[in-house]
């Protein structure tokens, strides 16, 4: 198997307060979305963020990640629900990504509440986006069964 490229693509006119720009995937999955420097730091205002969008990288990821492994398990799940929760904060000088919060409610039949806080942890640490992260963003994952 080749490895798998994914490409997005930003336009940005004007200064970093008062402009604005849009960013768009190429897959046909979701079309061309606005952000701006107010939607990263005040209001989105009906505008994204790159954090929102690695928020929401993050959160599929995981839920993947989270997926295999209670399938390794033999515990497959019915449903899982993953919300996560990017910070974007001034730190000294300059902005950053501080912590990605992954907030998971599973419906799997036949796991116990450890179990289930196991796997969640596992894929926590494990999935590709986390994996990205890991180092400089702090990662957290709270875990509980439906």
């Amino acid at each position: 198997m080749m490895a798998a490229k994914r490409t997005a693509t930003a336009v940005w006119e004007n200064d970093l307060v008062h402009g604005h720009g849009t960013v768009k995937g190429t897959s046909g999955a979701f079309g061309e979305m606005a952000v701006s420097w107010a939607a990263r730091t005040e209001a989105p205002g009906g505008k994204t963020s790159p954090e929102e969008l690695l928020a929401a990288a993050h959160a599929a990821c995981f839920s993947m990640a989270l997926s295999g492994g209670l399938g390794r398990i033999q515990k497959p799940p019915e449903r899982l629900t993953v919300s996560a929760t990017a910070t974007f904060d001034k730190v000294g000088d300059a902005w950053k990504v501080t912590t990605m919060e992954l907030d998971v409610t599973g419906k799997v039949p036949g796991i116990s509440a450890a179990e289930f806080q196991q796997a969640a942890q596992a894929a926590g640490q494990g999935c590709p986006i986390s994996n990205a992260l890991k180092g400089n963003v702090a990662i957290s994952v709270h875990a509980k069964l439906a």
